[in-house]
Order: structure tokens, then sequence, then C-alpha cells
């Protein structure tokens, strides 16, 4: 019987959100995934049911004082150990993206130093993507990945989240799919990507306004030779159809529109009132 990482408290944290399909079974925690997506000030995760691929939970959390491991020991089962597999992403600014052929183990440290200079609490790690020929290189919380460790063992994966968002881009465009650009507003956050037949860019910007995100938003347009009247810009994230972001971008680009799920999953029915464009690079977890 798998066993517990440490004791739960008996006062479970305030959830933001929390959905769960009455079919997600606590006591059956080996045959579902569960997948995590960490920023500054707000925890989400999700689980899915490996063999159904189905998302049968969705949950969102204000992070006080302690971060996850603090709000772990509350849960009723991000502590628990168990699970087929455990994805924990991390956003922020602090990684690069490398030719796969240019990387070698153990170089991680130096070529992060181009972009970000690791603090002393902080741990430099790296994921391959395959099928981009492409290593990201990221410095995460060296106690979050302690805590990662020590509850989830080999079952536990750190990744950036801009992995998940490349790898559920990917799995959605298809081969043929044209060149495209790609927005996701996260707390405070912009990332943007330009996907044609290989990835032309990736970017994490600090935004704190709706005229940040359109500022940046046209900057990489200019810059790759797009065209606000006539290239599509597809958006997911932290936001609404009314929202002064998607309002405002929509003066400046054309066919700005909302993306949806990643595909070729299933999601329980008690997620149908989240809109579709929301939480895809947690859910795009699924396929890194």
């Amino acid at each position: 019987m798998p066993g517990t990482a440490a004791s739960v408290s008996t006062s479970a944290p305030s959830a933001l959100l929390r959905l769960r399909d009455e079919t997600f079974d606590l006591a059956n925690l080996a045959a579902y995934n569960l997948y995590l997506l960490v920023g500054p000030s707000h925890l989400y995760l999700a689980a899915a049911d490996v063999e159904r691929r189905k998302f049968v939970a969705l949950e969102e959390y204000a992070l006080t004082t302690g971060g996850l491991p603090a709000l772990a020991a509350q849960h009723d089962f991000l502590g628990q150990r168990g699970w087929n597999a455990v994805r924990l992403a991390v956003t922020g600014r602090a990684f690069t993206l490398l030719p796969a052929p240019l990387f070698r183990p153990g170089d991680e440290a130096a070529a992060l130093q181009l972009h970000h200079t690791p603090a002393p609490t902080e741990i430099v790690r790296h994921t391959t993507h395959p099928g981009l020929e492409l290593v990201n290189v990221f410095a995460a919380d060296t106690a979050l990945a302690n805590w990662l460790t020590a509850t989830h063992g080999t079952a536990g994966r750190l990744l950036h989240h801009t992995s998940a968002l490349l790898a559920g881009l990917v799995h959605q465009r298809g081969a043929a799919a044209p060149r495209h650009l790609y927005l996701n507003a996260g707390q405070q956050e912009l990332t943007l990507v330009v996907l044609g037949q290989h990835l032309e860019y990736c970017n994490v910007f600090s935004c704190t306004t709706a005229e940040d995100v359109v500022y940046y938003t046209i900057l990489v347009m200019q810059e790759l030779a797009l065209d606000p009247d006539q290239d599509e810009v597809t958006v997911w994230g932290d936001l609404t159809p009314d929202s002064a972001v998607f309002s405002l971008l929509r003066t400046y680009v054309r066919n700005v529109r909302f993306g949806s799920r990643p595909g070729n999953v299933q999601y329980s029915y008690r997620l149908n009132d989240v809109f579709e464009y929301r939480y895809f690079d947690l859910f795009s977890l699924h396929f890194c």
C-alpha cells in the first residue's frame, strides 16, 4: 500500500477552484497522473486517469507562506505517494532553449548564465524535446525541487512551463500547420511562441497591464515579420472574453481568437463550466 509523505492536516486549504469527477479514486492513485503548475502566487493542479486518458480533477489555490510544500501538508492528496507519474512545472523567465546537438549534460549552469544568474536558493535543471530537437534549461526553487523528490521520488519530474506549452502546441498543431503566433497569459507573465516548420520564437515577458501584453505581442509580430492585419494570433491563459487584455488585443490584431484545450484526451463533465482556453499549459503536461 502506498504511504504518505507527511501527515495531512485536518484543516483543508481554501480552493479558488475545485472540480473533481466522482470516479476519481484517491484509494487508487497508481491509476492517475498528477500535474502541477506553480507560479509565484498560485498553484494549479490537475489529475488524469491514465487508462481512460481523461482529466478527472482540476484545482487552483493561492500560495501563501511556505508555498507548495506548506499547502501540500494540508491537502488531501498532494502529499500522497503512489501516483503513476507526477509532473511539476514552474513558471518564470529563468529559462533558455538550446539546440539539442549543442547541449551536453553538465553544462546547464553555464548555458543559463547567459540569461539568468541563479540565486543561492535555486537549482538548474534541463528537459529535452526530441520532436523539436531542443533542450530547455531552467532554474527552479531548490526547496520545491527537494519537496518533489522527497514526496514523489522517481515518479516526480520537474519542468519549466514553456516545455509544457510547447509540447501541447506541437501535439495540437499537426505536422503541416502554417506559421503561427501563440500567446499564453499567466499571472503577471506573458509567453509568446511562434511555430512554423520549426520553433522560431519562445519568450516570457513580465506584464502587469493590458498595454504590456499588446506591446510585446506587436513587437514580436514586427520582429518576425508577422502582419497584425493578416496573421492569426491564438490566445490561452488567465483572462476572460470581456477582459481588457482581449479587448485591447482585438483593437490591434485583426485575427485574434481563443484557443481550445489539448485534443486526443477527455475531460470530465465537471470541467464544462471552465473556459476551454484556460489551463492549456497545465493540461499540456500530459504530453511531456
